[in-house]
């Protein structure tokens, strides 16, 4: 089995430190204040500390054989630069403004490979992205609509962050990066405000936000863009403080920490359309269980699968920063094969192979 240094344990991070260990590998976690589950499961050895210092510091263990960088934001872009520089086979999910690929050059010139973003979205929704491209050619739209919300309206915000706060601020202040006839622009966040139907939950809505990332430029499209979905009400709440100069990011933390009591759901659609009119759809539900929330869950999951894939596989991916959407078709059909079997319902076309 193999030897795993987790940065961050967060829920999404102590997900998939609880996953890979349950599987039979050895996990280190490095982070200060990680979530309690981890803390005393079976195969996990905490790390206390700053995850920063430490990941400058991982030449100390005996042996290292893949690093998953779940530190949020900017820090994870820190970490991310160090362990380009050390050479490590890492795995990146801090979804940071300033992304792995543009320091490809440099990975190349330290021998590093690095797999970013593959998370549920940015992630999985590449992954599915890049399997309509490949099926019907350049796209004519692509859209991606995904949210981890409350099972129903809350009251208040009618939302609890399943991942870090900061990363959600910084979601809805980010402009969005889309595609629009054929060429990429650049569009406030949260704009393009329109209501959808989602099933067994009923009404929400979408508003862009900055998560196509990679698939800009690696899958051809006249239209694509990503939309966040959430209960109607939250976002215009967020936009009226925002605007009123009344908006405090640390008031936000507290009120939008996630609830483990409350019921939740995490739901994405992928919509494909080629240009002869032919659309593909593929549609992502979980509600979460023991082994933790939707959000982490359908996260995680993809993470450490990508994790399992490359540990079998050492030659899956060269030299270099890769994203999600460089995965071999059957690598793909996997994922879907063991979320599916734990319970993340996933309705679409098989991955073609």
């Amino acid at each position: 089995m193999a030897s795993i240094h987790c940065l961050g344990a967060g829920l999404v991070g102590s997900y998939v430190a609880c996953r890979l260990a349950g599987r039979g590998h050895d996990v280190h976690v490095h982070d200060m204040n990680p979530q309690p589950k981890v803390v005393g499961y079976p195969g996990v050895v905490i790390h206390h500390g700053d995850a920063l210092d430490h990941c400058s510091e991982l030449n100390e263990y005996a042996e290292v054989d893949i690093v998953v960088n779940m530190l949020p934001g900017d820090i994870g872009n820190i970490a991310m630069n160090t362990l380009n520089e050390q050479g490590y086979r890492t795995i990146d999910l801090s979804f940071s403004h300033d992304t792995p690929d543009l320091h490809d050059e440099k990975a190349r010139d330290w021998g590093t490979s690095i797999l970013w973003d593959v998370g549920i979205a940015p992630g999985l929704s590449n992954m599915l992205l890049a399997e309509g491209y490949r099926r019907l050619g350049p796209l004519a739209r692509g859209e991606v609509r995904v949210g981890g919300n409350p099972s129903g309206p809350t009251g208040g915000w009618n939302y609890m962050a399943p991942f870090s706060p900061k990363d959600v601020i910084a979601e809805y202040t980010r402009p969005a990066r889309v595609i629009r006839a054929g060429e990429e622009v650049i569009v406030p966040a949260l704009s393009e405000r329109h209501l959808i139907d989602v099933p067994e939950h009923g009404q929400m809505e979408a508003f862009l936000t900055d998560g196509l990332r990679s698939v800009l430029s690696s899958v051809p499209a006249v239209e694509m863009s990503e939309y966040t979905v959430r209960w109607p009400g939250h976002i215009q709440r967020f936009i009226d403080e925002r605007d009123a100069g009344t908006l405090d990011e640390d008031e936000l933390m507290r009120e939008w920490w996630y609830d483990h009591k409350m019921p939740e759901f995490t739901w994405m659609e992928v919509r494909v359309e080629g240009h002869d009119g032919t659309e593909m759809v593929w549609r992502v539900a979980d509600h979460g269980g023991d082994d933790g929330s939707s959000m982490a869950r359908s996260t995680g999951m993809v993470t450490a699968c990508c994790v399992e894939e490359w540990l079998e596989d050492p030659g899956m991916l060269p030299v270099g920063v890769h994203a999600p959407e460089a995965l071999a078709p059957e690598v793909v059909a996997r994922i879907i094969e063991t979320m599916r079997s734990e319970r993340v319902r996933i309705e679409g076309p098989d991955i073609r192979l």
